[in-house]
């Protein structure tokens, strides 16, 4: 499939566009001084990833077009029915109710943007009647795991067997490091790093990599900060070890697919953050899901088996584990009192998305 001239297989690939808070969380190893001094081994991990793809400066920096937008409007069309076609596909914002227990649920987007202020404002007056605030990972969480991966080197950093240069071919090679380099990470030093790690990296395009201590954050964190203005407590979803349970379940082989598959859209990152942006606040994030997948289908090599078993892999891992983690915990603290949760939009869609879950549980779901 063509997006006018420019080939889907050139486009980001959806590994490295779904990771939610746990990639946030695991970028942090490049956090550096205004003289350019790495500031510490993998700090500022909790905010790293929305310190780097925006911030006004990095906002303004990052110019890219929506490919989604640019796509001949027969393929849109098919797209966008294909979307269309699955569970609460459109929607940012919902409720559900069974008797008296009311679950008010946002999607989220894990980065900054301006445009987080129409949310914002529509769940501003909702909060007087929540009992307590559920998101992905909470301040503790992130500080948690921050210590962990402190303990743990390895988790990130390959300590045993073949170098990442070593797991590559020369021109694999000599393509990444160039790419590593123009994010400002040495080339010794991503020789070094995981093949998941390392691709998470290069979806973050060259122009974010500014100054990450602007603390700008994404929608979750300003809700939290709405939260505790309020008092409202606050829980997590998930523990902080989620990050070693998502990756420890990837093969060699499907770490090194990522890196490869990273390195066919490094040159053009911007473009998938414009997308992935506004299909959100056009509250389109199953198309997302759909275009991600469309991506997928047209990289060198890829069969629709081998499609299928790296799409299932990923929904599998990312998606429906958690959700069906989740419900529990939403259920519980149902029985406690009215409820908002904040969390990434993609997991709200689907058959085994949040609100179809939920809808099984018996609660009738209703848009907001």
């Amino acid at each position: 499939m063509k997006i006018g001239s420019q080939s889907l297989a050139t486009c980001q690939h959806p590994r490295v566009t779904k990771f939610g808070w746990t990639a946030r969380l695991a970028l942090a190893s490049f956090a550096r001084d205004k003289k350019g001094r790495q500031m510490g081994k993998f700090s500022g991990i909790s905010g790293f990833f929305a310190a780097l793809l925006t911030a006004a400066a990095a906002q303004a920096a990052c110019e890219g077009r929506d490919l989604i937008a640019a796509m001949p409007p027969q393929e849109r069309a098919a797209l966008e029915a294909k979307a269309d076609s699955q569970p609460f596909a459109q929607g940012n914002l919902w409720q559900a109710e069974r008797g008296p227990e009311r679950i008010i649920l946002a999607g989220t987007y894990h980065l900054p943007d301006p445009r987080h202020e129409a949310m914002l404002a529509r769940l501003t007056p909702l909060l007087p009647g929540v009992s307590q605030l559920l998101v992905e990972a909470t301040p503790e969480e992130e500080a948690r795991l921050q210590e962990e991966i402190a303990k743990r080197p390895d988790f990130m950093v390959i300590t045993d067997g073949p170098r990442l240069s070593e797991q590559l071919t020369e021109a694999e090679w000599e393509k990444l490091s160039h790419e590593a380099q123009l994010r400002g990470i040495p080339a010794f030093m991503a020789d070094r790093f995981r093949p998941w790690y390392m691709a998470v990296l290069l979806g973050v395009p060259p122009c974010a990599m500014g100054d990450l201590k602007e603390g700008a954050r994404g929608l979750d964190h300003q809700i939290m900060a709405l939260a505790a203005e309020r008092d409202i407590p606050l829980r997590a979803l998930e523990g902080y070890d989620t990050l070693f349970s998502i990756f420890g379940e990837l093969s060699s082989e499907d770490e090194t697919d990522m890196v490869r598959a990273s390195l066919l859209t490094a040159e053009r990152p911007e473009d998938m953050t414009v997308t992935l942006a506004n299909a959100y606040f056009a509250q389109e994030s199953r198309l997302v899901w759909e275009f991600t997948r469309a991506l997928s289908a047209g990289l060198p090599g890829m069969t629709p088996k081998e499609l299928d078993r790296q799409f299932g892999l990923m929904e599998e891992v990312l998606m429906t584990k958690r959700n069906e983690r989740w419900i529990p915990v939403l259920l519980a603290a149902a029985k406690e009192g009215p409820l908002l949760a904040a969390f990434g939009a993609l997991h709200l869609s689907g058959e085994k998305g949040v609100l179809k879950l939920l809808e099984g549980e018996g609660f009738e779901v209703r848009p907001l």
